[in-house]
């Protein structure tokens, strides 16, 4: 059997019938009230049918005062659970794993949706303000209750008919932010050594497994390092994912980056690390070592060959695909029927800088029932992004 076929046991006893994973992509499809719509249901129908062992979905907030984009869909007092039921329906057929990622932004709230943004600390985003708003400290009580929206989120995700979540600590978004020194200035049992600073994530983990089931699967997304000076790094990352595994966790999935230094895109990646398609292969390599539990590695690939190099040398268990799953949903299967790839639609993107709304634009049009539009310039791609995060912010209801 090809390594990409073979299935895979997690520590809960759920088993994945291949070795693909869809990984977390911001979607935009959520109505005024951020709640799950039909949209979702045609858009991750798509990518169940594609053949990925698991989807793991985008951003799902815990918190609604505080949002990724507009769109985002939120689990908070806000209804909504007959949909949230209609889109795992339609993401869990073909035996498909779905796992709604679950999120807090934290600083990485952008203005449009939120002035008064919270971190860990005080400190603002090396970004222009006019996008992000400068950050509060966030309150031990309010720090305290983050673990339980997690905790609640992750309930109503398995009620609703979701085979597990994926809690999001990579990117620098809130429980990332905690784990760097650089945005984490706290005094208190949440802020100092990296026990400390990884306190919050653990006590996340370890409340989301006790509100939800054995069976119902546990993921954390982390940076194999924030690639800043002073930041998360890599050996901080390989004591974290120890003791993630002794919180239970079933599956680990490798990024790295934020939005000051957005690696996870392939920002600043060497010609030689593009070529190997896999931005964090090299960390990966050393983190496997580490890991009690299986990874995922997301972040680059295109080829099979590379994919299945990757998986060969036991680099990682599960081969995470995004930006090319935005056009082709059906990219797992013909993987797994012997294609020799994906197409790296990025190349074809001019301005480079367009890119996250070219992608973001595909998704809208397979949530509309729409063909993706790979013809779609990149300074119009620019220009339709910008012109629904508005419409969507202005529609907004409750902000």
């Amino acid at each position: 059997m090809a390594i990409l076929a073979q299935p895979l046991k997690l520590p809960n006893g759920v088993v994945l019938k291949n070795r693909i994973g869809k990984a977390p992509l911001t979607e935009g499809l959520a109505d005024p009230m951020n709640r799950a719509t039909e949209r979702h249901v045609r858009l991750y129908r798509k990518w169940a049918e594609g053949g990925a062992a698991i989807v793991v979905t985008g951003n799902v907030q815990v918190d609604r005062r505080y949002l990724e984009r507009p769109g985002n869909v939120v689990i908070d007092g806000n209804g909504g659970l007959d949909e949230l039921r209609a889109y795992a329906r339609a993401g869990t057929v073909n035996d498909t794993q779905l796992w709604m990622q679950i999120s807090h932004p934290g600083r990485q709230t952008p203005r449009r949706v939120c002035e008064h943004p919270v971190a860990p600390s005080a400190v603002p985003l090396a970004l222009p303000a006019s996008a992000f708003a400068p950050p509060r400290g966030m309150t031990a009580e309010e720090v305290a209750d983050v673990p339980r929206r997690f905790a609640h989120t992750a309930s109503v995700a398995r009620e609703a008919g979701f085979t597990g979540v994926q809690v999001h600590a990579a990117h620098g978004y809130l429980l990332s932010q905690f784990l760097t020194p650089l945005v984490n200035r706290r005094e208190d049992r949440w802020g100092g050594d990296l026990a400390h600073r990884a306190s919050l994530l653990l006590e996340v983990v370890r409340a989301v497994r006790a509100a939800t089931a054995p069976g119902f699967c546990i993921s954390v997304k982390l940076n194999s390092s924030d690639f800043q000076q002073g930041g998360f790094s890599n050996e901080e990352c390989l004591q974290v994912v120890k003791w993630l595994g002794e919180a239970s966790v079933d599956l680990i999935e490798i990024s790295g980056g934020n939005y000051e230094k957005p690696a996870m895109m392939g920002s600043g990646a060497r010609d030689s690390t593009v070529r190997r398609e896999a931005y964090f292969l090299e960390y990966a390599r050393l983190i496997k070592q580490a890991a009690p539990v299986p990874i995922m590695l997301t972040g680059g690939f295109r080829t099979r060959a590379g994919m299945e190099a990757a998986l060969a040398e036991g680099a990682c268990d599960v081969i995470g695909l995004g930006r090319p799953m935005c056009v082709d949903t059906d990219l797992p299967n013909r993987l797994l029927a012997g294609a020799e790839g994906a197409t790296a639609y990025e190349d074809r993107i001019a301005p480079a800088k367009a890119g996250l709304g070219w992608f973001c634009l595909q998704l809208l049009a397979h949530g509309d029932g729409r063909e993706p539009d790979r013809a779609l310039g990149g300074e119009e791609a620019i220009k339709g992004y910008l012109a629904n995060e508005e419409k969507t912010a202005a529609a907004l209801v409750g902000r």
